[in-house]
Parts: C-alpha cells; structure tokens; sequence
C-alpha cells in the first residue's frame, strides 16, 4: 500500500496525480471549508465535499453513499481508475483518511489512492505552490466495486459485545470516550459502546501532522492494549476520525481498513 505520500513528493508529482482537497470541519467550528478552499489550495486541486458526497437520504452524517453514487461522484471529478489520486485537508480532524477509506471501499487500487503525510499546514510552512484557481474537469466513466467486509454495522457491533469477535477501538478523545464531556452532536448520549478500547487518533501524529513511524506506532497500539493478530475495527463521532487509526493501523499491518460507518453518531442515539 501507498497510505502517505510527502510534500516533497507531490511537489515533485504534481501534474502527474489527482488531488483532492477533503477538508471538512465539525459544524460547530464556524468554518467553510469551500469558502477556504476558494481562497488557498495546492495547485491542480479539487475540492471534495465529504457531506455532499455521501448518503444523502440518511439520518447520519456523511454514511457511505451507494456504489453507483460513488460511481458518479468520481466520474463528475474526472477521475480515472488508473489516476494516483493524493487526498490533502485543512481540518482539525484529518479528514482526507475518511475520503482515502472511501476509494479503497469502492475499489480503487490501494497503491494509487495516498494521503498527504502533514497535510495543507506543511505544505503552507514550505512555501510549496498554492493557487486561487479552479481547475476544468472533464467527466470520465469511473467502474466501481464494493469491499463489503471493509464496513461494519449496529447489529454486528451488537453481537461483538457478546461474541468478542473483533476488537472495536474508538478514535475519539478519553474525555468524550469516559463520557465526562457531552459529545459536540446533540441528541446524543456520552460514553462508549461495551468492550471497546480507546486510542485517541490524536496519539498517532507528530506536532507537524505527520504520522508516526511505523515502529512508533506498533508500539502505541501495544500500549494501548491492541492484539495486533485479532481482527480490529475502528468507530469514532461519525466515521471520519476511525479511519485515521485505520490508516495507522493499514501502516502496521497491510491490511484494508474496518470502519463502524454509523459510529457513535448512531449507537448513540439510544
């Protein structure tokens, strides 16, 4: 797998991949991330808009749209199957691991889909090449497939507590975890489902938003009580930050990503 790619590198790849901007931010940070975008991005970007492009006819947040979806959303982009696609944000919440999730969901090989390793901060302190301009797309035909075992549901998290099949690991922060704080999204209650065990994503990245070594990472996830030899999925709030301890975890491991897509956003709610 190609999870991270460096700022040198994409300078240097530019004209040759695609670039996605996924920034998306909490509804309480009082951010556009498309207002921002308009303003500053990594020249030859797109702008992707994860509520947009997801389930639309959902009660939760940014579920994982249908594959003929997926299937438009990537061709009205004008990406092709073959294009290395490098995915970049500007969010709290390191939200380009939830869009690199989505195009290994729906197929796309896991060598040509990377995140940018420091994300549009870096980029920024370097001085690298940012622009105003909004590049032309010209639509493509992009062919989807689904991983079904890459996404788990509320009925087998459910079960898991009782058969412990796989461990569940939540990304969130040990207060939300504990259920000392209430969770930004009303409506729901605080706390955790039974028998999970919490890694806040947080753990995983130097100061500068890069991730940890792949030995630093091992032994974080020994630290925190993770059988690196037992299946593994992660939840969160709402399915974006679990996929940053999958993209740590797919550096460990080589292995595909398992997400609880409805997360705490839906177990929650009871």
């Amino acid at each position: 797998m190609n999870q991270l790619v460096t700022t040198e590198w994409l300078e240097k790849n530019i004209n040759k991949v695609r670039i996605l901007d996924a920034t998306w931010c909490l509804p309480s940070s009082g951010r556009n991330a498309e207002d921002e975008f308009k303003e500053n991005h990594i020249k030859n970007s797109i702008f992707f808009d994860i509520d947009k492009n997801s389930k639309q006819n959902s009660s939760l947040p940014h579920m994982l749209p249908a594959k003929e979806e997926w299937g438009n959303i990537v061709s009205n982009l004008g990406i092709d199957n073959s294009d290395h696609i490098v995915i970049y944000d500007n969010s709290d919440v390191f939200s380009s691991c939830r869009v690199w999730y989505t195009f290994i969901y729906f197929g796309h090989n896991t060598n040509l889909v990377s995140v940018l390793d420091g994300d549009f901060a870096k980029w920024l302190k370097e001085n690298r090449a940012v622009s105003k301009e909004v590049i032309k797309i010209s639509k493509t035909n992009y062919e989807t497939k689904e991983n079904s075992s890459m996404v788990i549901n509320k009925s087998q998290v459910k079960k898991n507590i009782l058969d412990k099949r796989f461990q569940l690991i939540d990304a969130r922060s040990k207060e939300r975890f504990s259920g000392v704080v209430p969770e930004p999204r009303q409506g729901l209650r605080s706390g955790h489902i039974e028998g999970s065990k919490n890694l806040p994503f947080q753990l995983l990245l130097n100061k500068d938003r890069t991730f940890k070594k792949k030995e630093e990472l091992i032994k974080i996830f020994d630290e925190n009580d993770i059988d690196k030899d037992k299946d593994i999925a992660f939840t969160c709030g709402s399915g974006v930050t679990a996929c940053i301890l999958g993209l740590a975890n797919s550096i460990i491991s080589g292995k595909k990503p398992t997400v609880y897509d409805g997360s705490w956003s839906e177990y929650g709610l009871e």
